[in-house]
């Protein structure tokens, strides 16, 4: 990961951070905390776009397995507390033991 290259969060205090930063605007009801996501599955505005989500091709949410607003706030926060430009959550701690040993294991071939 690499440092986070928003300055202004940098100024900040962790206290601040915690509550402030990564911030997702509810653009469709306005609310100042963050709502809870409890669906399984998001609406697309047609069969192409979902494709098109689906194979990675357009941003956007797909299954709260791999990832919804909350989440991603949260991964946001926790990012400009440490300092780094992004984030990963994981249901788990052992998901998180596992994410780590797989990305730095190297395959040896014999």
């Amino acid at each position: 990961m690499t440092k986070n290259k928003n300055k202004h969060l940098d100024s900040q205090s962790i206290e601040t951070q915690a509550i402030h930063a990564g911030r997702i605007n509810d653009e469709q009801f306005g609310s100042l905390a963050t709502p809870l996501y409890q669906t399984s599955t998001f609406i697309f505005d047609n069969a192409q776009q979902g494709a098109d989500r689906f194979a990675g091709e357009s941003d956007g949410y797909i299954y709260t397995r791999l990832g919804n607003p909350t989440i991603r706030q949260l991964e946001m926060r926790v990012a400009a507390m440490e300092g780094m430009e992004d984030a990963a959550a994981t249901a788990t701690g052992m998901a998180a033991v596992s994410a780590a040993l797989l990305t730095n294991l190297q395959v040896v071939i014999i």
